[in-house]
């Protein structure tokens, strides 16, 4: 009589090295469509509109950092919880039971919240813009592109945090060519509406729209088709339980995004203030600042890509309690995040000037603030691995206060307040020389508090 072996879930089986590859390109695919959506815009914008159009993305930014932090919430919530449930459902039938309702619950409140996001966008768009920092000569470049980029929300929203659920349930490759489609499509109708058409900010943020909501089209029907989960329509109905969890989980990725988000606008208002008072002016720092904020983006998206991709491997063992895969795991994810920012490092130093003529021409003095603030501002990008991948490992093993606290160090408790001291005394170089004396900071607190919570003794003497 033959005895069938049950089949293996390959997060508790594969090799580390290989689950952290097939996850984690994915996800960094997924990270750099969100931010090459930006900055793609800024590229063909900066060489057909100039300065006062970069500057205009630059203060639309924020509302794309709330829509990614949203995505984040509810994406990573409810992967997060999908993923420990499935992992106790090795040995609970009524926990596999409940990740499909994780699932579909993070789904409706993914697309819910791009809904009022746009409405409210749409409702507030000057106040807002105000707030963000506009100048006067740079306002009629934003409405006019963050209007229509905000209809383009919902599926934003639903296409980057139903991709984290996608690769949850097995199909990280899915995942990258939903975005990588988006993306494409982004490009190629930015060239030819700025470019051909010369329909300038609008066509850029018309082309944005279009090609989120291919994504969006796209994360929607494989939702609809899962790989180890059916959803039904009892698993769209909002349940508090489910609610609970996946917000508790998803947080301390969602408030690092509006962390970023209050120090972008607060950056926007010091930069505009003292770039008054300073021989740049308004427009210059604002215009320099967008464009290396999202470049940084760019750099970012590999490492949270890498976090992200940690997530799924550190909680289906955290769940099944095999404690040295979960230690691997993110050990894996630490080394793999400091190579990547030792080169981002070397780029940022050594080729500031080169990064910042890529999105089009400008004054002398342009150049200089630009390379300034390369410089100064992102010296210690080799060490900014650590505070994203230990917030997001304390997540994804199901300890969310740590990874919110995490998550708040390095924007709000560390730099945001250094942004508002520093210029006081140091004028326009206080903003840049905050950056440095922040990530230092924050880089230190993450390693004493992973350092803490991998000593505890299920780590040291747990064996298989």
């Amino acid at each position: 009589m033959n005895e069938s072996k049950p089949i293996q879930n390959p997060l508790a089986a594969e090799k580390i090295n290989s689950l952290l590859w097939k996850f984690a390109v994915p996800s960094i695919v997924a990270m750099l469509v969100s931010s090459l959506y930006n900055i793609v815009d800024q590229f063909f914008i900066g060489r057909s509109v100039g300065e006062l159009g970069n500057a205009a993305t630059n203060i639309s930014f924020p509302l794309s950092i709330s829509c990614l932090a949203s995505a984040l919430l509810f994406g990573i919530g409810g992967a997060s919880a999908f993923n420990i449930s499935s992992g106790k459902g090795q040995e609970d039938p009524l926990e596999k039971e409940k990740s499909a309702f994780y699932m579909g619950n993070a789904a409706v409140l993914l697309f819910t919240c791009g809904i009022v996001l746009c409405v409210l966008t749409q409702l507030f768009l000057n106040p807002l813009l105000r707030f963000f920092g506009s100048p006067d000569n740079v306002l009629p470049y934003a409405r006019q592109y963050t209007r229509i980029v905000s209809f383009g929300f919902p599926f934003f929203i639903f296409a980057t945090g139903g991709g984290h659920l996608i690769r949850a349930d097995g199909r990280p490759n899915y995942t990258m060519i939903c975005n990588l489609t988006g993306a494409v499509i982004n490009t190629v109708l930015d060239a030819l509406f700025v470019f051909v058409f010369s329909w300038g900010m609008a066509g850029a943020a018309l082309a944005t729209v279009i090609g989120q909501a291919v994504s969006g089209c796209m994360v929607i029907w494989l939702l609809l088709h899962g790989k180890t989960v059916q959803l039904k329509k009892t698993h769209l109905i909002l349940r508090k339980p489910y609610l609970a969890r996946i917000l508790s989980l998803g947080a301390a990725p969602c408030i690092n995004q509006l962390a970023m988000m209050v120090l972008q606008i607060v950056m926007n208002r010091s930069l505009k203030y003292y770039g008054r008072m300073s021989s740049y002016g308004e427009a210059v720092p604002l215009a320099c600042a967008g464009i290396i904020t999202k470049v940084n983006q760019v750099y970012l998206s590999f490492i949270i890509g890498i976090s992200q991709g940690m997530q799924p491997i550190v909680s289906f063992n955290y769940g099944a309690r095999r404690f040295e895969r979960v230690k691997e795991g993110y050990y894996k994810a630490c080394l793999c995040g400091f190579a990547i920012s030792a080169a981002a490092f070397l780029l940022f130093q050594f080729a500031p000037r080169q990064i910042i003529s890529v999105f089009g021409d400008g004054s002398e003095e342009y150049f200089r603030f630009a390379s300034s603030y390369f410089k100064i501002f992102l010296f210690f990008t080799f060490l900014n691995f650590s505070q994203k991948i230990t917030a997001n490992f304390f997540t994804a093993i199901g300890k969310p206060k740590g990874g919110i606290f995490l998550s708040l160090t390095q924007q709000i408790l560390f730099l945001l307040p250094l942004i508002v001291v520093l210029p006081i005394y140091m004028g326009i170089d206080g903003i840049m020389y905050a950056g440095p004396v922040a990530d230092l900071a924050s880089a230190a607190l993450a390693f004493l508090m992973v350092k803490r919570e991998l000593g505890k003794k299920q780590y040291t003497s747990y064996s298989r």
